[in-house]
């Protein structure tokens, strides 16, 4: 009998744009021991996939860049403390920025690109290692100006990201591949220019960074003219949200010092509990006034997501800067800080009030409707700057009125619901009364 010939199979398709981030989208669920080769296509994911969130890898990257940000906030409450406020707060503002700027990229990066593979996971890990070298060189930068160890962090972040973007226009064509390779050629750029702050004097250090952030925040600009990545709208706003929470837990824990101090330090009881109690309002205020509006329905057009994630520096640092403030208000209280009651308080209200309004100019006010509901927050925050003047009762009378926004915004949107629900009551027995009218 002669054996029936088998059929040779059809030839593979060739892989289309949707197939890639199909491709990407499975690579990126399963873990590289999961049944699944080691090393994967690095392809673009789509826009439009579904159930989207932070990977484990993306949790553990934001805990590890917190203790840069706890690093900072530590200095910048040392130099306040010691009536170096002017230069802590400039120390304070660069160390922040490559912190926040390394996380962003690496952020708008993997929600495009992440397929959690081996080299990924290893060059995203390199990139953690350079963000704990910058949080060991915090202290000395702020205390001896020196900035080896910040400038040698931040430089293995970026080469990191820049290998990452190599690797992505390996397997790129086109215009994606001349975006992945103006990325990487951009980042790798401002590299050198930063390697001049560790041989420039201390006065011409800020000027230098002033031109080199200027130049980091226009690579992304420039690399995405002729094609833009494809950034998943959820996943980003939930990755913001996420370590918006890490750096108000930072806050949370200059609250936690606060309390024990005020338990250890009975003869400064009164003085202190006003501070821990005012902090905490702050900060829960601060949380919910965050995540009032979901905002990836916002996020739709390159120019709209630049400036919203661009806008969020002065969100984190705010944020960080209001626990600093926090712990120089304890400091102060226990007679520890060689500054005035006024400017104790104003280390406390001021980030607050720069906080609400960065929130309402990038959240709040696209959502609200009338005069009254788009003035909540500008309003509070001014508020919130005269109740620096009010001495010791500055930061609980500054917590009030955080709270006191809070509840008028739900009052606001109880009403609104209410109205709305009214009309569509009134829109849906409309149709049944015309009908009666035209049957009698």
């Amino acid at each position: 009998m002669t054996p029936r010939s088998t059929p040779s199979p059809p030839p593979a398709p060739e892989p289309t744009p949707s197939s890639a981030a199909a491709e990407a989208a499975a690579s990126a669920s399963v873990s590289p021991g999961a049944g699944r080769p080691p090393v994967r296509r690095l392809v673009a994911r789509g826009r439009e996939e579904e159930h989207r969130v932070a990977s484990p890898l993306e949790l553990f990257f934001d805990l590890c860049f917190v203790v840069a940000v706890a690093q900072a906030g530590v200095q910048l409450v040392h130099a306040v403390a010691e009536a170096h406020t002017a230069e802590g707060i400039v120390n304070y503002a660069m160390v922040f920025f490559a912190i926040w700027w390394a996380w962003m990229n690496f952020t708008w990066f993997a929600s495009a690109y992440d397929n959690d593979d081996v080299p990924y996971r290893l060059v995203t890990l390199v990139q953690i290692a350079g963000v704990l070298v910058l949080a060991a060189g915090v202290a000395r930068a702020f205390e001896d100006h020196d900035w080896l160890l910040v400038v040698l962090g931040y430089v293995i972040m970026r080469l990191g990201m820049t290998a990452q973007w190599l690797r992505a226009a390996r397997t790129a064509t086109g215009a994606e591949r001349v975006m992945a390779l103006r990325y990487a050629g951009g980042v790798a750029l401002c590299q050198v220019g930063w390697l001049g702050l560790l041989v420039l004097p201390e006065p011409a250090r800020p000027w230098l960074f002033l031109v080199m952030a200027i130049a980091e925040l226009c690579v992304p600009v420039y690399a995405e003219k002729g094609f833009q990545t494809s950034w998943h709208p959820h996943h980003i706003a939930e990755r913001y949200g996420l370590f918006t929470i890490i750096v108000l837990g930072e806050t949370i824990l200059a609250a936690t010092v606060a309390v024990k101090s005020a338990a250890s330090e009975n003869d400064a009881l009164g003085e202190l509990l006003p501070i821990a109690v005012g902090g905490l309002l702050i900060v829960f205020s601060a949380w919910w006034i965050y995540f009032t509006v979901p905002i990836h329905g916002h996020l739709r057009s390159n120019k709209e997501s630049f400036l919203w994630g661009y806008g969020h520096y002065l969100i984190f640092a705010s944020a960080a800067a209001i626990g600093a403030g926090l712990e120089v208000s304890v400091e102060q209280a226990v007679h520890k800080a060689h500054i005035s009651t006024l400017a104790a308080s104003a280390a406390v209200t001021l980030p607050t009030a720069l906080y609400l309004l960065s929130v309402w100019a990038l959240h709040a006010r696209h959502s609200k409707v009338g005069t009254a509901q788009q003035t909540v927050l500008p309003l509070a925050a001014l508020a919130v700057i005269v109740c620096t003047f009010l001495g010791h009762w500055a930061v609980l009378a500054a917590g009030i009125v955080s709270a006191v926004t809070v509840a008028v915004g739900v009052a606001f949107t109880a009403r609104d619901h209410s109205t709305h629900n009214a009309h569509e009551a009134h829109e849906a027995h409309e149709p049944h009364n015309t009908r009666e009218s035209h049957g009698g």
